[in-house]
């Protein structure tokens, strides 16, 4: 039994490291209510992003009659949510465009030094997801919920060039058409 309890707590240590190293941040609350026969009922809707600022990141909704409950929840759905993509140099290895509902993000590569150029949920989960040089263009619906979705699907169709390029048996330039 003394095993079975270590290897428990040994899981649990790891779950904890894994844990530290994700950044939490709130993308958007929103208070939402039910009218029902006795009243209204208030809830709070909570949109956050969590990522690791090395090519992971993720997105989720929490609902929940208090704040503190629905970002737990938020974080949770996140974290079982996450994406892998690859960053070149601190940006994107080539545009890509993203789409949720009749939101369209259009995400752009951009040279060293240029930063995030980019407005509303799209910032904040670029900055988690560890990207300092892109412009971004949100096209369509600029709401929250859409905007951070059609995000993600556009880090979502990222692949590595180098993978791509040894899959199909091209060199590098002809696959960029250099």
């Amino acid at each position: 039994m003394d095993k079975e309890k270590q290897n428990f707590y040994n899981e649990e240590v790891i779950e904890e490291e894994a844990a530290d190293q994700f950044e939490e941040e709130i993308i958007h609350i929103n208070r939402v209510s039910k009218t029902v026969k006795g009243g209204k009922r208030m809830k709070f809707r909570v949109l956050m992003v969590v990522g690791n600022r090395q090519g992971t990141v993720g997105i989720g909704i929490g609902k929940s009659d208090q704040i503190p409950n629905g970002i737990r929840k938020a974080v949770n759905g996140a974290k079982r949510e996450m994406v892998e993509f690859p960053i070149r140099k601190g940006t994107l290895p080539y545009d890509v465009i993203g789409r949720q509902g009749s939101a369209k993000v259009y995400l752009f590569p951009a040279v060293p030094g240029t930063g995030i150029i980019a407005g509303g949920s799209v910032r904040k989960i670029l900055e988690k997801a560890g990207i300092t040089d892109v412009v971004a263009k949100i096209i369509g619906s600029h709401n929250a919920v859409n905007t951070a979705r059609a995000t993600i699907n556009a880090l979502e169709q990222l692949q590595d060039p180098v993978e791509v390029s040894k899959q199909r048996g091209v060199p590098m330039k002809q696959l960029f058409g250099i």
